[in-house]
């Protein structure tokens, strides 16, 4: 069977605007691929085209960039996000935090958030545990997405620690068994314990 007229055009096209939207994540801290796909499209004049690159094909492309670009700033980068993500998983123990995110897949810089994803009985054991450690907070909500097209929206508490920014999301106890999907490849979402991620500082 022939290969239909087009299709290498339609396929240099989608590496292009995987590739211009994996710049402006890289060089401007934009972690939402939906965003950053619209905006490269503009930038290429291909914002009408219905030829747009999967979320996959983006983090593909912005390990590239990264690797080709930044190799030793987000490395670096990276590392001193995941020691502080460690530490703040050793404050948060009681709560079974896990690692979720660009902190934990490798494709984080400074502009990334820590992300934790915190298991509790009630959203308020959280806020009195922030305010029993003096650490001011801003709360908010997190949209999340489950397999089958399911939705929730969960407490979010955000700080700073030093440079770093962490969001925190409490689940419900039960949640640690039901994994949300992933934005980038809907697959379930890969979640990290403090001793994974301990174990992949030392391997580093």
């Amino acid at each position: 069977m022939g290969r239909q007229p087009g299709h290498h055009g339609d396929a240099q096209q989608r590496i292009l605007l995987a590739q211009a939207a994996a710049r402006l994540m890289a060089e401007s801290g934009q972690r939402d691929f939906a965003a950053a796909k619209r905006k490269a499209a503009m930038q290429l004049g291909l914002q009408h085209s219905r030829n747009l690159p999967g979320n996959e094909e983006i983090e593909a492309a912005l390990r590239d960039y990264q690797q080709l670009f930044q190799h030793d700033t987000q490395q670096q980068q990276l590392l001193e996000l995941r020691q502080t993500a460690l530490k703040a998983m050793g404050l948060f123990a009681p709560f079974s935090p896990r690692l979720v995110g660009p902190v934990l897949h490798g494709t984080a810089d400074r502009y990334c958030p820590i992300s934790l994803h915190l298991f509790a009985d009630t959203s308020e054991a959280v806020r009195i545990f922030l305010l029993d450690h003096k650490i001011p907070f801003e709360q908010g909500e997190q949209r999340v997405l489950y397999s089958g097209g399911r939705e929730a929206h969960y407490p979010l508490f955000q700080f700073l620690a030093g440079e770093s920014a962490l969001e925190l999301t409490v689940f419900p106890i039960d949640g640690l068994r039901q994994h949300p999907v992933s934005p980038v490849d809907g697959k379930a979402l890969s979640r990290a314990s403090e001793n994974v991620l301990r174990q992949m500082l030392e391997e580093e």
